[in-house]
């Protein structure tokens, strides 16, 4: 005998489904989409404690959410930290700028070390005229 023929009520989970709850048909993206859209915030703090003392406080906070979101919420932390400015989309000029800066810099240290060898050369040669003319 089936369920159906004995009438019993049936009842199917989806992915982590509860009791009661009816199966939601939407995907992965579809979540993933409205988490982004919405944001998400998980908090918890870990605390260490031997004999009432406290030894150590962690404070984690996690937002997951769009750059677009987070921005609305005043969020844009990435924007001027350093680490990340090569990812942006000026990184290509910003790397031949830097580039064209160490070339000059190694062309005046260059020219800085062919000055002081001359004037090395230079004492040298004004030294030996003095000692050969004593």
């Amino acid at each position: 005998m089936s369920l159906e023929e004995r009438n019993l009520p049936t009842q199917s989970y989806g992915y982590g489904g509860l009791p009661g709850r009816p199966q939601s048909q939407e995907s992965l993206a579809d979540i993933l989409e409205r988490v982004l859209d919405k944001g998400i915030v998980i908090a918890g703090d870990i605390q260490i404690n031997l004999l009432d003392i406290e030894l150590l406080t962690i404070k984690l906070r996690l937002l997951i959410a769009s750059v677009d979101r987070a921005k609305e919420m005043g969020i844009n932390w990435w924007e001027s930290d350093a680490s990340l400015q090569s990812l942006g989309p000026d990184s290509g000029d910003d790397q031949g700028r830097l580039q064209q800066e160490n070339r000059e810099l190694r062309e005046r240290l260059e020219r800085i070390e062919r000055q002081l060898a001359s004037g090395n050369d230079s004492e040298k040669q004004s030294d030996a005229s003095r000692s050969s003319g004593d």
